[in-house]
C-alpha cells in the first residue's frame, strides 16, 4: 500500500493504496487561471441538497445558543471541549482520515469500528462516503474533478460542495470503486443503508441530552434545572462542538489550499496553516500530508505540533497501533 494514482483519472478499483501518493511532482500547466478552476463537471447543473441544508442549518442555529446566558453551564462547556477531542480528533482526524482513508496504521477491528462510530458523531457522513470523497480529492487535488478545491471559489471549497449534489458521490454504487476495501467489511456496508450513520449521530445526541437532564436533576433537583442542563448540554456538547469540528475539517479543504507555507513542491496548492492545525489537531500541516499521504504524522518540522500523531504514538506504545507509517526524510 504505497503507490497512488498521481496524474491520471483512471482508478484501480481493487487497490485502495493507489490513492496514497508519496511522489512529488509539479503542478500541471492546465492553461486555466490557477485561482479559478471550473466546478466539478459531476456537479453540473448545480442541485442543492435541501436535506443537508436543513440539518446543517438546525445544528448551526442551535449552536448560537452558546450566546444565551441561561444555557451556559460549566459542565456543558467542559463536555463540548472534551467532545472536540474525543469525537473530532479520535473520530475524524485519526479514525476517518489517518486510519480508514490512508491506512497510516493498523489496529484491532474493535478499535477501528469504535473510532468510526466516534467519527459518525460529527455529522460528516458515513465512513465509506467520507473516505471516498477524500481519496477522490487526493487523486485530482486542485484540478477540476477535485470535489472541493477552493480554487473554484472559497465558499465552494469550504461548504458549497457539501450541500450540492455530486453525481459520482450521491449513491454507494457510484463511489464504491474508491472504498471497496472498506465495503468488504459488513460493518461499513450496513452503515451505507438507510443513512445508518445519521441515526448514530441522532442517537448520540439524544444520549447526551438525556445525560444532561439526569445531571441537572442530580445537582438541582428541580424540573427547571433538568430542562436547563438538558438544553445546555445539547447546545454546548452537541451543537456547538459539532459546528466547531465541521468548520475545522472544512478549513483543511479551504484555508489549507490557499494560505500558508510549503515544505514540499507538490502537484497541488496545499499549504501548511498553523491556525488550521491548531483547531483540527494537526490536520493543518496539509502540504506535508499531500507530499506523504500515508504518513500517520502530519507535522514534519519540529515546530509543527501534531496532537493526533502523539495519540497514535501512544496507541503504538501500548500495542493498539501497528504498522505505523512514519514520514520519510524531508526532500
Amino acid at each position: 500500500m504505497s503507490e497512488a494514482v498521481a496524474d491520471t483519472d483512471e482508478v484501480a478499483p481493487n487497490d485502495a493504496s493507489r490513492f496514497n501518493e508519496d511522489t512529488i511532482v509539479d503542478v500541471p500547466d492546465t492553461g486555466l487561471d490557477p485561482q479559478r478552476i471550473p466546478l466539478p463537471e459531476a456537479t453540473q447543473p448545480l442541485k442543492i441538497l435541501w436535506s443537508y441544508v436543513a440539518v446543517l442549518s438546525v445544528v448551526h442555529v442551535l449552536a448560537l445558543g452558546i450566546f444565551i446566558p441561561y444555557l451556559f453551564t460549566w459542565s456543558g462547556l467542559i463536555l463540548g471541549i472534551l467532545g472536540h477531542f474525543t469525537f473530532g480528533m479520535l473520530g475524524i482526524t485519526i479514525g476517518y482520515h489517518r486510519l480508514l482513508t490512508h491506512r497510516g496504521f493498523t489496529c484491532p477491528k474493535w478499535l477501528e469500528h469504535s473510532l468510526a462510530m466516534m467519527g459518525m458523531c460529527n455529522l460528516q457522513d458515513s465512513p465509506a462516503r467520507w473516505v471516498a470523497i477524500h481519496r477522490m480529492h487526493h487523486q485530482h487535488s486542485d484540478r477540476q474533478p477535485d470535489p472541493h478545491s477552493p480554487l473554484a471559489n472559497f465558499v465552494w471549497g469550504h461548504v458549497g460542495w457539501v450541500v450540492c449534489r455530486h453525481r459520482d458521490l450521491d449513491k454507494t454504487s457510484h463511489y464504491e470503486r474508491y472504498v471497496r476495501d472498506l465495503l468488504r467489511d459488513p460493518f461499513y456496508l450496513r452503515l451505507e443503508r438507510h443513512d445508518g450513520w445519521f441515526f448514530v449521530y441522532l442517537f448520540h445526541s439524544l444520549l447526551i441530552t438525556m445525560a444532561g437532564a439526569a445531571f441537572g436533576y442530580f445537582v438541582g433537583g428541580s424540573g427547571s434545572e433538568v430542562i436547563r442542563y438538558a438544553a445546555s448540554w445539547t447546545v454546548w456538547a452537541v451543537a456547538a462542538r459539532t459546528v466547531f469540528v465541521l468548520h475545522g475539517t472544512w478549513s483543511v479543504n479551504s484555508l489549507s489550499h490557499l494560505f500558508g507555507y510549503r515544505n514540499y513542491e507538490t502537484r497541488d496548492h496545499s499549504t501548511n496553516n498553523w491556525l488550521v492545525a491548531l483547531i483540527s489537531h494537526g490536520e493543518g500541516w496539509h502540504n506535508n500530508h499531500h507530499a506523504q499521504p500515508r504518513s500517520a504524522a502530519h507535522g514534519h518540522r519540529w515546530w509543527e505540533f501534531d496532537m493526533s500523531w502523539r495519540v497514535i504514538q501512544f496507541l503504538e506504545m501500548i500495542g493498539l497501533a501497528k504498522d505505523v507509517v512514519r514520514p520519510k526524510s524531508n526532500r
